[in-house]
């Protein structure tokens, strides 16, 4: 096995076979570069994080009020999760993330960010569909405490909303369904989600028949593999 690639761990899945990979780039320089492959589709990349970090960034600097209680819909290679820890504010994390291999990778420490969350007490890993739990809100995200509400709730699993990792997905984004999630949400609590597609006025416009105010914003950043500007979304909702 060449030392520019190597396939670190793959499992199969109720999604199809995933798979972690670590490869370097000459070019890049001394880097190692982390992917994530689902079948034969790029999930996720340690390339191109700006986006991910952007969206606890944009979405906590909405919510007001301190010891916040935060939901992070996908743990993928942990960015959002990590990022919002920086907000000294957070007192509780609860990541939802539907394939239990993912989670291995990060308490096994296979990807970077793994220890840095094992490290700190105030996340937690909750095996389980994050769209199952959004729209249950009597037993809730934290099923140990039922009802309980949060802060902000911070998704990152569909490509968009109207580009599904799993076509059962779709069902989540109406206005039924997003408005059981926003019961899960403390008075003024901020639900954030990213996309990989500039804003959608028609998601927009679904948006707004749930929350008070909705605020899309543009993420730009550098993509070396076509040497120019790559955008994507993150919308920032408050109930």
């Amino acid at each position: 096995m060449s030392v520019l690639f190597e396939e670190i761990d793959s499992q199969p899945s109720a999604l199809g076979e995933i798979s972690l990979r670590r490869r370097r780039i000459p070019v890049l320089g001394e880097r190692d570069i982390y992917e994530v492959k689902l079948g034969d589709e790029f999930l996720m990349s340690s390339m191109f994080v700006e986006a991910e970090e952007a969206l606890s960034r944009l979405g906590l600097a909405s919510v007001k009020g301190e010891q916040l209680r935060v939901v992070v819909g996908g743990l993928g290679l942990g960015y959002t999760a990590v990022e919002a820890l920086r907000d000294t504010r957070i007192e509780e994390l609860l990541v939802v993330e539907a394939l239990d291999t993912v989670i291995d990778w990060h308490r096994r420490a296979l990807v970077p960010l793994g220890r840095i969350l094992n490290e700190d007490s105030r996340n937690r890993y909750v095996h389980g569909s994050f769209f199952d739990l959004a729209v249950a809100p009597d037993s809730g995200f934290d099923t140990a405490n039922p009802g309980k509400q949060f802060d902000a709730i911070l998704l990152d699993i569909d490509h968009s909303p109207t580009e599904f990792l799993n076509p059962a997905n779709a069902g989540f984004y109406t206005r039924q369904n997003l408005s059981l999630m926003a019961e899960q949400l403390v008075p003024e609590g901020v639900f954030a989600m990213w996309s990989q597609n500039l804003p959608e006025p028609e998601f927009e416009g679904l948006l707004d028949s749930v929350f008070d105010t909705v605020t899309s914003h543009v993420v730009s950043f550098f993509n070396p593999f076509q040497n120019c500007e790559s955008t994507n979304a993150v919308y920032v909702c408050v109930k």
